[in-house]
């Protein structure tokens, strides 16, 4: 006997005739039994699909072993899934169950579980270093709690791709850093007031004009005013003299034909 939980695969594979395995094997007959009378009994699908899915994690550095760890699939059966068992000389499996299918499909490559080496886009990143910067933080302080010189953070700056690695340091540091007062954090007055110029004279969004949504999407633009997007929003940077983002000074020119907003 096996070391494999009491259930439908140990009654069949096993042999087992516990209460368990008994009762599991009658309700997957009766499952069965419905699905066949409604016409919905679809024991195979196909597996190219999947196996189409797990090269894609692969080619974005999620070994198998990861996607099997993921999934909560033995790492063995993806094998078989993409190459077969050449020592049985068998080709790739070319149906796979249900819900084999559906827990690998599942697994997107997202910065928690691809390989540290990664390279991936950096406008998240930047997001997150520059927001940093518009609320006080100088680059020194940033690039020490990275581990960095100023120099090397300087060229992070002005990255288009970063490593998975750095993308979920700076994600860290972000975090602890965000809500953070700097002058409780040992930077004076002077350095925070000038990192807070700096970044208004480039108008990078300060940490206010993002949530967790819509920060680590490239294709949404900060909330500088609560009303960005609409002539609103124009007239409140105006007022409080935030830099104009691009979405209010579009609104501008579409309520002012022939504006050229500042």
């Amino acid at each position: 006997m096996t070391g494999r939980p009491h259930g439908y695969a140990r009654y069949n594979l096993d042999g087992c005739r516990c209460y368990t395995c008994g009762w599991a094997r009658s309700q997957y007959d009766e499952q069965r039994k419905h699905a066949i009378r409604r016409g919905t009994w679809q024991p195979w699908v196909d597996a190219a699909p999947v196996r189409l899915h797990l090269t894609t994690l692969q080619n974005c550095g999620i070994g198998l072993r990861t996607a099997a760890a993921l999934a909560g699939i033995d790492r063995k059966r993806l094998q078989t899934i993409l190459n077969g068992r050449p020592e049985r000389g068998t080709g790739p499996q070319e149906k796979v169950r249900p819900a084999l299918a559906a827990a690998i499909l599942a697994i997107e490559p997202t910065l928690d579980n691809v390989a540290p080496s990664t390279p991936i886009d950096a406008t998240c990143t930047l997001r997150r270093l520059r927001a940093l910067a518009a609320a006080g933080w100088p680059q020194s302080h940033i690039a020490a709690r990275l581990g960095q010189t100023p120099a090397n953070y300087g060229a992070l700056l002005t990255q288009t791709a970063v490593t998975a690695r750095v993308a979920r340091l700076v994600r860290s540091v972000y975090d602890q850093l965000w809500l953070a007062d700097p002058l409780d954090h040992g930077v004076t007055r002077r350095w925070a007031d000038q990192s807070r110029a700096v970044a208004r004279k480039r108008r990078w969004a300060p940490p206010g004009a993002w949530d967790e949504a819509t920060i680590d999407d490239p294709a949404t633009a900060p909330e500088w005013t609560g009303a960005c997007g609409t002539y609103e929003g124009y007239l409140i940077h105006q007022r409080t003299r935030i830099p104009t983002c691009p979405p209010c000074r579009e609104a501008r020119r579409t309520h002012i034909p022939g504006s050229t907003a500042a």
